[in-house]
């Protein structure tokens, strides 16, 4: 599994991006974490952004206060509705953003399906969740996800430098 993360400073463009998707039926929400319920289960753009307001409100300093993650499996892996669930909020968890507001979507406008996460760098009292390492702490959690969850290995399917090539 691999996972890209991106920051940005534009929360309605990153869920206008992932709710395009929707529109387009290529995408649907799979999993919501402290975000504000509809009756239908139908969400907006804005009606998301309110979930996420009283973080942005609390810290103003932060300039790039928007997350958005993207979890990749192997295009081999069949990956369920459930099994994406479990993982997202492993991966949040083990990141340090479980308590935070996220939403998870769904996208299959590729030949695989993946998941995005949408959510916010900024903890309800308005501290910045910390980044330091981040890169390195999001390998070894997909690492760990690889095991848990029987995917397959993003490290392992790499060709070793050592190996000739004919």
């Amino acid at each position: 599994m691999i996972a890209k993360i991106g920051r940005s400073s534009n929360l309605y463009g990153t869920l206008s991006y992932n709710n395009s998707k929707m529109v387009k039926d290529k995408g649907e929400i799979l999993l919501t974490n402290k975000m504000i319920e509809t009756a239908d289960g139908k969400y907006s753009v804005a009606q998301l952004a309110r979930s996420f307001e009283p973080y942005l409100l609390a810290n103003r300093n932060t300039e790039k206060h928007t997350l958005h993650i993207s979890l990749n499996p192997d295009p081999k892996d069949k990956v369920s509705d459930d099994k994406y669930r479990a993982i997202a909020q492993h991966y949040m968890n083990e990141m340090g953003y479980g308590d935070q507001p996220f939403i998870v979507f769904k996208h299959m406008d590729i030949d695989r399906s993946h998941v995005h996460i949408v959510s916010v760098c900024v903890d309800e009292e308005g501290k910045k969740i910390s980044d330091q390492f981040e890169k390195i702490r999001s390998m070894k959690v997909c690492r760990e996800l690889e095991k848990k969850f029987g995917l397959i290995s993003a490290v392992e399917k790499q060709p070793k430098q050592n190996q000739k090539i004919f």
